[in-house]
């Protein structure tokens, strides 16, 4: 069973950032679970959110945000003004502060995971999102755009083998196919009544990661069928994590990737 550290490991550290990476690696996770925005100088950061987010970002002088910029049009050097490692995520009273906490680049995390000494750290993988939005173009550059950007900075760190593409935008996924057609893909969906078998289809999709409570058992079986991994998100519970394993689900994604890690080695 893959473990992935959603956003490195949110339930314990601030999400997306390096500490964060660090205790993941430490647990021994297979897989770096982690989304990027595009700054307004083109430079690939690692934040969920295509905004500084209020709830867990302070400003240059430690004080609350009164408004939430747009990534997309602020400077690397001003993305890098925030900290995002005092407030503590309110839907994770475990979390542990790390202050200040820059958001990193994806470069950083790259470099990061190549000096660390932690024994995963050679062979762990990376599964990164674009954070696109058909519905808002004003969010950060084109597909096409932000798959160039991403696949040269991949291809800049050698990470090709070990870098996982997800997207719910899959405009995204079929632009960076079209660059690198060996890329290995991940379709994300949150969308009720999808036909997730025929979406991996027209992908061409490795990984199918649905929203757990989108999955059956049997839709598990139809995509295996098809040659599909089945990754869901986000599981938090022993209980949940049995359904997924007794559903032959191939990997898990979850906050709390040392918690998911331990429950599996007493299976």
């Amino acid at each position: 069973m893959e473990v992935q550290g959603h956003r490195g490991a949110r339930a314990r550290y601030p999400e997306n950032t390096i500490p964060a990476f660090e205790y993941a690696l430490q647990v021994g996770v297979d897989v770096l679970e982690l989304d990027m925005a595009i700054t307004q100088d083109g430079k690939i950061v690692v934040s969920h959110d295509p905004h500084i987010s209020a709830k867990i970002c302070l400003n240059a002088k430690g004080r609350k945000l009164e408004k939430e910029p747009l990534i997309h049009e602020l400077t690397l050097a001003q993305v890098k003004t925030y900290d995002c490692g005092t407030l503590i995520n309110p839907r994770f009273p475990h979390q542990r502060p790390v202050s200040p906490t820059q958001i990193p680049t994806l470069e950083e995390v790259f470099k990061y995971v190549k000096d660390s000494k932690h024994p995963v750290a050679k062979k762990v993988r990376f599964n990164i999102e674009t954070k696109s939005f058909a519905d808002h173009p004003e969010y950060t550059v084109a597909p096409a755009e932000f798959a160039k950007r991403v696949i040269a900075v991949v291809k800049k760190h050698h990470m090709m083998n070990r870098v996982i593409l997800q997207s719910f935008d899959y405009r995204t996924l079929e632009e960076a196919r079209k660059i690198e057609p060996k890329i290995v893909i991940a379709a994300l969906s949150e969308t009720k009544g999808e036909d997730l078998v025929a979406s991996a289809k027209k992908l061409n999709a490795n990984i199918c990661s649905p929203d757990f409570e989108m999955i059956s058992g049997d839709t598990v079986k139809k995509l295996h069928d098809i040659g599909v991994q089945v990754v869901p998100w986000t599981l938090n519970t022993p209980e949940d994590w049995k359904k997924a394993i007794d559903m032959n689900v191939d990997g898990i994604i979850t906050d709390d990737p040392g918690e998911l890690i331990s429950f599996l080695k007493k299976k």
